[in-house]
């Protein structure tokens, strides 16, 4: 259960502002699946349940095909499939920190069951999470998203 101090804070729902990945030299990388620029929605509830939603705002391609599945290497990772990706599940709030999920469930069916974890960090109504994973060129990334307090 959720429920004291900044565990509060997270709390709500999120859209998403920005989300980027660079690599330790500084370079920028663009997800070829999600694009530079996705829509997202995450959500937090007080009893420690999440869930969160990705979509490339350029989904569909011109002639009305779709992306195919990114390929992913990191272990702290989803996989989107025809620009979306979606899962669900359990939150934990840690004292360094961190929030560590567990995914029930996940558009990715690879994804079920995986446990991930992203430091985190809230002032105001912006929640900033840093993760490390790799591009799908399988360079390793620092990924940091950007999300507002909606709800």
């Amino acid at each position: 259960m959720v429920a004291m101090g900044f565990e509060r804070s997270l709390v709500g729902t999120w859209e998403l502002l920005s989300r980027g990945d660079v690599t330790s030299d500084g370079q920028r990388r663009i997800d070829p699946i999600l694009g530079a620029d996705p829509v997202a929605y995450l959500m937090y509830d007080a009893a420690g349940h999440f869930a969160v939603q990705f979509m490339g705002r350029n989904r569909g391609l011109a002639d009305g095909s779709a992306p195919e599945r990114t390929l992913v290497g990191g272990t702290n990772n989803s996989g989107a499939v025809h620009g979306y990706d979606a899962y669900f599940g359990r939150y934990v709030l840690r004292s360094d920190g961190t929030v560590t999920q567990e995914l029930v469930g996940a558009l990715s069916p690879g994804d079920v069951g995986k446990v991930v974890t992203r430091r985190f960090q809230i002032s105001c109504d912006e929640l900033v999470i840093e993760l490390a994973t790799t591009a799908s060129d399988g360079v390793p990334v620092t990924r940091t998203l950007r999300w507002q307090r909606v709800g």
